[in-house]
């Protein structure tokens, strides 16, 4: 019989993060200050992140230890599985083995806790009371929730309108695990204030809701912020996704010709796609990696690659990357976790040196290859995941087209439980693409 779930064991989570920044061919080009446009060090953000998050965030070391106290909080849910979809396969009438990374499984639904939780635990080691943040979809905010419950820090979350209206039960999860969550733009904040002044019915954005929660931060004693993608730091906690899967990959005896994630920020991408990058880097493996979009918000396939800020109130530094332009209004698509300006430094350095491809996707395409996966696989997947779904069936029958085997490794980077409403628009025939 053909095995088709390949597991690894507790003593099998990575005791080390993986840094592409050590191994990039050419270094990346360092932030700047928002008022002289000048470079600066990381001491500019020790302002709301805390020293050893700073450190990270600079770092060019290629391994980072994941501190005991981590690792035994990740053993909640890590290992994560890898399945090969045989169902899907044989539905597609396709010769690719096609194989996806499973972070569904965590106690908030996705692999955002895969950072959550170390960037929790190193601001309670400094001493820190009250975290603020943002979240798009909702399933940042929860996993910052629910760090914050384990380890006894306040948590305050500005999510996005349009999320906070379309997805309530993520606002109710967030709640459950004992955090304040405002719908964004606020009545919270100064920023928030001045947004709804000049449009009272805005459906807000991340890069608002970064705004509001910087300042939240910058405002209250005791505070520090938390992000969930984009930064160095975040993208190199998910690499724990990526150095699980290529041990899992050996256990399938395969290796992949196709390594695909979706982009948002690029934490979700670069979780799976950096350890593989690696090993392209150094070992000159053909593997294509592919980062997936959505069309309604093509940061990387249409966007830019000049130093802009990560929010709309400018007050970031101004980092390199591939972006939109920090006043975009991304359409109020369902996946709402890739509704950002911006993309990852390290994602958008790595895409400029050609080391990896990207593409787009429609809304009505993704929430097609969802369904056939869920009805094949008997998996939900998040609407984030199922652009990297699309884009995964899209390589599945160009293999078929070409009559010849490829194996294609997905991240499926949550489950679609709390997303149910953005389902019953598409079967209903509601959900237009933008």
């Amino acid at each position: 019989m053909l095995q088709t779930r390949f597991d690894l064991t507790q003593k099998d989570i990575p005791g080390q993060w993986y840094n592409i920044a050590a191994d990039f061919p050419e270094p990346m080009a360092p932030p700047l200050h928002p008022g002289t446009r000048e470079p600066v060090g990381p001491e500019a953000l020790l302002a709301i992140f805390p020293e050893a998050l700073v450190h990270q965030e600079a770092s060019t070391e290629r391994h980072i230890a994941i501190p005991d106290e981590v690792r035994e909080i990740l053993a909640l849910w890590r290992p994560t599985p890898l399945f090969r979809a045989v169902r899907l396969e044989k539905l597609l009438d396709t010769p690719a083995h096609i194989y996806y990374k499973y972070e569904g499984v965590s106690p908030a639904g996705s692999h955002k806790p895969n950072t959550a939780v170390p960037q929790v635990w190193y601001n309670k080691q400094e001493g820190v009371k009250h975290i603020a943040t943002e979240t798009g979809a909702g399933q940042w905010g929860s996993s910052v929730a629910f760090a914050c419950k384990l380890m006894g820090l306040d948590c305050k979350v500005w999510m996005v309108k349009v999320s906070y209206h379309q997805k309530p039960y993520r606002r109710m999860l967030m709640e459950t695990y004992d955090a304040k969550v405002y719908s964004s733009p606020s009545d919270q904040t100064a920023f928030g204030r001045s947004i709804l002044e000049k449009d009272p019915h805005c459906a807000g954005s991340l890069g608002i809701a970064i705004s509001e929660a910087i300042e939240a931060t910058v405002t209250t004693p005791g505070t520090k912020y938390s992000l969930g993608s984009v930064l160095n730091h975040v993208c190199l906690h998910q690499t724990v996704i990526g150095q699980e899967a290529i041990a899992q990959m050996e256990l399938a005896g395969e290796y992949p010709d196709i390594v695909i994630g979706c982009a948002g920020g690029g934490s979700n991408f670069a979780g799976i796609a950096f350890p593989f990058l690696q090993q392209k880097i150094r070992d000159k493996r053909p593997t294509r990696i592919v980062a997936v979009e959505p069309s309604a918000c093509p940061t990387l396939t249409r966007g830019e690659l000049r130093y802009d800020f990560g929010d709309m109130a400018k007050m970031t530094p101004l980092m390199m990357m591939y972006t939109l332009g920090s006043d975009f209004m991304p359409p109020s698509i369902h996946a709402g976790g890739l509704r950002y300006h911006g993309m990852a430094p390290t994602v958008s350095h790595a895409l400029k040196l050609g080391l990896i491809e990207a593409t787009a996707v429609k809304q009505r395409e993704v929430f097609s290859a969802s369904a056939t996966f869920a009805r094949t696989e008997g998996l939900l997947p998040a609407p984030e995941s199922g652009h990297a779904i699309a884009a995964a069936i899209r390589e599945a029958l160009a293999a078929r087209e070409e009559g010849r085997k490829k194996v294609i490794v997905f991240n499926m980077s949550g489950h679609g439980m709390l997303d149910l409403a953005a389902y019953e628009a598409y079967f209903d025939g509601d959900l237009q693409d933008v």
